[in-house]
């Protein structure tokens, strides 16, 4: 496995992104405070940070594979199996999806499954799989 990855995102609102990130996403909470959340991302170390809401802040969005994709956004590269038991757990709790889950590139070099939905707080988040890993930075 590669090395963890940190990652620290703005929510303005530390309880409601907690409620999501824990029971929705159903990621391990670790240390926190008043101010921010650490969680298991996977494996990875994702920190919710309070950030004041901005009233201009908007999200762009680029055509990729005839959808628009938030950007930015982040997220991980599951397993074949785990990527589609997640979206099934996520279908389940009534996920709002920005981009339903589907498979993108179908028959082209990196075709993978993937899938967009935004946080209670406004970050997008995608999360993909490949049959094939070796795919993953394939041109």
């Amino acid at each position: 496995m590669p090395a963890p990855f940190h990652l620290a995102i703005p929510v303005y609102d530390v309880a409601l992104a907690r409620t999501f990130y824990r029971d929705v996403l159903e990621l391990p909470e670790g240390r926190s405070s008043e101010e921010w959340v650490d969680f298991d991302f996977f494996g990875h170390q994702l920190v919710i940070h309070f950030k004041p809401r901005e009233e201009t802040a908007s999200t762009h969005h680029n055509e990729v594979d005839g959808k628009h994709v938030p950007v930015p956004h982040f997220g991980v590269v599951l397993g074949w199996d785990d990527f589609h038991a997640f979206a099934e757990a996520l279908r389940a709790k009534n996920m709002a999806f920005a981009i339903e889950p589907y498979i993108r590139f179908k028959g082209l070099p990196g075709e993978q499954a993937t899938m967009f939905f935004y946080d209670p707080c406004g970050n997008a988040l995608e999360f993909k799989s490949f049959k094939d890993i070796n795919q993953l930075f394939a041109k």
